[in-house]
């Protein structure tokens, strides 16, 4: 079994402090950089939902969307992320590590 990898996320400088394009354009490509190692994982987790689920109908779950989507717009306030991102952007992630999932599936079910 593997540890979940530490995100490291490379120097730069806070928003507040950034004076010119290339100070936000550092910090905003440092930050996607982790971002993606967190996709990554989170994609991981649905290649391992995909090989536990006992059907394809499991897949696709609406409660669990709606779960999701409410602890993530709980999460987002006091981190001071706009709702109006955060729901759309999760919506869309969801949608994709379905079709992932669903992809998954079927390669190992044949």
């Amino acid at each position: 079994m593997t540890a979940p990898r530490t995100v490291a996320i490379d120097e730069r400088k806070a928003p507040e402090d950034c004076a010119t394009m290339l100070d936000v354009r550092r910090g905003v490509d440092a930050l996607d950089r982790a971002l993606v190692t967190l996709l990554a994982e989170r994609q991981r987790y649905m290649d391992a939902a995909a090989r536990i689920k006992p059907n394809r109908d499991a897949v696709f779950d609406q409660a669990r969307i709606d779960d999701v989507v409410t602890k993530v717009l709980t999460a987002a306030q006091p981190a001071g992320l706009s709702p109006d991102i955060a729901e759309p952007v999760w919506r869309l992630l969801i949608d994709r590590c379905i079709a992932h999932e669903f992809a998954r599936f079927d390669q190992t079910r044949g």
